[in-house]
């Protein structure tokens, strides 16, 4: 049974446009608080177009007697159907992969050889490319990461059991945990920041006092070793996912 006919019932055509009409500023909330984590090639009257959608479909399957408020099921779907659009749009370049991948593989090999922490310059010297290209490395590895990190059901998601599939994701998580755990502390903080507290990058660097570029740049390097420290999860951690 999949989630929608989970909540769904006859409702009429009257009722649903009601519900709409009630959560409409439902979607623009969620829009802008999604936007302020992307890049700003993203328009967020996309990402609003695409939540309407979402808000319908919830307004039409909705059913108050299986216990969940209509904003909560409502605010699921929108923001499923935000993501949807985001990935349908592709807007990180097989460039922009190709070169985390790259950074993850040099943070890799300088930190086993030199058995601490690598820094920024260092890693930009092991790549051969300058401190600022590696800084510009990192910002775009952050915004393409959003839609690996910010995991959802499908919208048509089939809820069929799978043991095997369910071990290695709570395995996965197990790992992930652990390598966040292991961060420096001001990557970890970032990190907790923002997919814990939900807080925009803007917002992240006020925190830290920093620019918003710089707490970008510092999400970017967690990501980056992260996906170093996680390599042999592959999928899980491609950032082509």
């Amino acid at each position: 049974m999949n989630l929608a006919s989970a909540y769904s019932c006859h409702r009429s055509p009257q009722e649903a446009d009601l519900l709409v009409a009630r959560h409409a500023e439902l979607v623009k909330r969620i829009a802008y608080h999604l936007v302020g984590r992307l890049p700003a090639s993203v328009d967020v009257e996309d990402l609003m177009q695409a939540g309407m959608l979402g808000l319908l479909e919830a307004a039409e399957n909705f059913s108050a007697d299986r216990g969940a408020r209509f904003e909560t099921y409502a605010g699921i779907r929108i923001r499923g159907a935000m993501i949807d659009a985001l990935r349908r749009l592709d807007w990180a370049p097989r460039s922009v992969h190709k070169k985390a991948r790259a950074a993850a593989a040099a943070l890799r090999e300088l930190e086993a050889e030199l058995g601490r922490e690598a820094r920024d310059l260092e890693i930009a010297e092991h790549m051969g490319v300058t401190i600022d290209e590696y800084h510009r490395i990192l910002q775009d590895s952050a915004t393409c990461q959003l839609t690996s990190f910010d995991e959802h059901p499908p919208s048509d998601a089939q809820d069929r059991a799978d043991p095997l599939r369910d071990v290695v994701r709570e395995n996965f998580r197990d790992a992930l945990v652990h390598a966040i755990d292991t961060l420096p502390e001001r990557e970890k903080l970032v990190m907790s920041l923002y997919y814990d507290d939900e807080l925009n990058l803007k917002e992240i660097g006020a925190v830290l006092n920093v620019t918003e570029s710089r707490a970008c740049q510092l999400h970017g390097q967690a990501l980056v070793r992260l996906k170093s420290r996680l390599g042999s999860w592959g999928n899980h951690v491609d950032m082509e996912a």
